[in-house]
């Protein structure tokens, strides 16, 4: 089955293979988050929407994370084994692997955006829609035109991965970078002198992301080192056991977005209503508003973070496969201090310029008590972002060499113990500032946990006794 040899994975130096797989998959992811976030620039400069539109956006925001999250678990669990295999000479398994990701990832598609169409109002108003009448007529206009194209998204998502496994890491950017491009064409055209509203935000997107899809399509016909048969796309239950858990990590960093802003959105409706300025029906939106906008800023730091170490996936899995764990470890200390020293860059940027950042989302028609939250948030919510680098670094390293249920287990403290359960307890005592600081206690007590297990791994390695997949 092979047609190009994956080999220099084991012999080229580590830091110009870091450079070759882990800046295209940066490009990529954060392509992919600037869909949201581009809609919402612009949904924030249009004054018929204004913060009304912000948060119908950052509404909608945690549901197409659920999309992302399925794509990119079958993506990247496919991606961590593929390279496994491929490092292991094992042909048959890898090409059969890709071809059962894709058809789970078309079938979970369709059923996401079945589900989405049906159930609009109920999934909106569990995602805090219903904090004013404007919010939710704005949220049900958008959310249907972005459920008509989760299918797209999901497989354009989900193929990236698999094309970086195959040596493709350019091709891979290039999809996604083409539908933000068209998508970032089309949303001021939509929005502003057609005036399309929610509706045109949403339908660039949708169209953005069919862009995608088709590119990534194309690449199938033309796989270098693995080539697809007609029997490739034969769903195999014996591969769908060891590519989900590959996946977990990834489907955890996404999802764990969802779980928390589901809880902050919501935590957010309950204590801004008692608060004094925010239980004012013309204010009531902007605690959604603006933990929608810092959020984004959030996720853009993470597609870095996440792209770094993702981007590596193929590189650690081949050598492990390859019986290299001396390359692996060196690439694992190479990765972490990447991941710090993105982190310490944009905590410089955020504590010290959050007033010019929030501008970029329209803040200067808002109200004073808008601005004043706004920057609060910032600087709180993201006080933590160096740690927040190194440990999604250090769930996504494990998941690479293949260990599924340390880097599940990590996670899922992380975003669940940690992610949702701080932002349901800190208000009882803090208030509305409680949900504040849920992000900077959370990842202080992962990265704690995170070291050791980072250690033992160290060691595996240097021992040669990681087991293999």
């Amino acid at each position: 089955m092979e047609t190009q040899t994956n080999s220099f994975l084991e012999t080229e130096k580590l830091g110009k293979l870091m450079r070759k797989y882990a800046l295209p998959c940066i490009v990529s992811l954060l392509v992919g988050a600037l869909y949201n976030i581009v809609d919402q620039i612009f949904i924030a400069n249009a004054s018929y929407l204004g913060s009304y539109g912000n948060a119908a956006n950052t509404v909608v925001f945690p549901l197409t994370m659920i999309a992302l999250a399925v794509a990119t678990m079958i993506g990247d669990g496919c991606c961590a084994f593929v390279s496994i295999r491929l490092g292991a000479k094992d042909y048959e398994s890898a090409h059969r692997s890709i071809g059962t990701s894709i058809t789970l990832t078309v079938i979970s598609g369709i059923v996401l955006s079945a589900v989405y169409l049906i159930f609009s109002d109920e999934i909106l108003t569990l995602f805090g829609a219903g904090v004013n009448d404007e919010t939710f007529r704005l949220s049900k206009e958008y959310f249907f035109w972005i459920s008509l194209g989760i299918p797209f998204y999901m497989f354009g998502q989900a193929l990236n991965p698999m094309i970086r496994s195959d040596g493709g890491p350019k091709f891979a950017m290039i999809c996604l970078l083409s539908g933000a491009v068209t998508n970032i064409i089309l949303d001021p055209v939509f929005i502003f002198p057609l005036k399309w509203g929610m509706a045109g935000a949403a339908a660039a997107t949708s169209i953005g992301q069919v862009v995608s899809a088709i590119l990534s399509l194309c690449y199938l016909f033309k796989m270098k080192a693995i080539k697809l048969q007609k029997d490739s796309f034969k769903p195999r239950a014996s591969l769908v056991k060891k590519i989900l858990p590959l996946g977990m990590t990834s489907f955890l960093s996404q999802v764990s977005i969802v779980l928390s802003m589901a809880a902050v959105l919501n935590v957010c409706k309950v204590y801004g209503a008692k608060d004094p300025v925010f239980s004012q029906t013309q204010y009531a939106q902007i605690p959604t508003a603006v933990i929608g906008i810092v959020m984004k800023f959030f996720q853009i730091v993470m597609s870095i973070a996440i792209g770094l170490s993702a981007g590596c996936i193929p590189i650690v899995g081949y050598n492990i496969g390859a019986g290299r764990g001396d390359r692996a470890k060196e690439l694992m200390k190479k990765l972490l201090f990447a991941e710090a020293a993105v982190g310490a860059v944009a905590f410089l940027i955020f504590e010290l310029f959050p007033k010019p950042l929030i501008g970029i989302f329209g803040a200067g028609n808002e109200s004073e008590y808008y601005t004043d939250f706004a920057v609060k948030c910032i600087r709180i919510f993201l006080s933590s972002v160096i740690l927040a680098c190194v440990n999604k670094g250090t769930f996504i390293y494990l998941q690479s060499v293949g260990k599924a249920a340390s880097s599940t287990a990590l996670s899922l403290l992380r975003e669940v113990v940690f992610g949702v359960g701080l932002v349901l307890v800190l208000p009882l005592w803090f208030g509305l500032d409680g949900v504040l600081y849920f992000m900077p206690l959370a990842d202080i007590f992962t990265f704690a946990v995170g070291f050791f297990v980072l250690k033992k791994t160290g060691k595996e390695l240097e021992n040669g006794t990681l087991k293999k997949q």
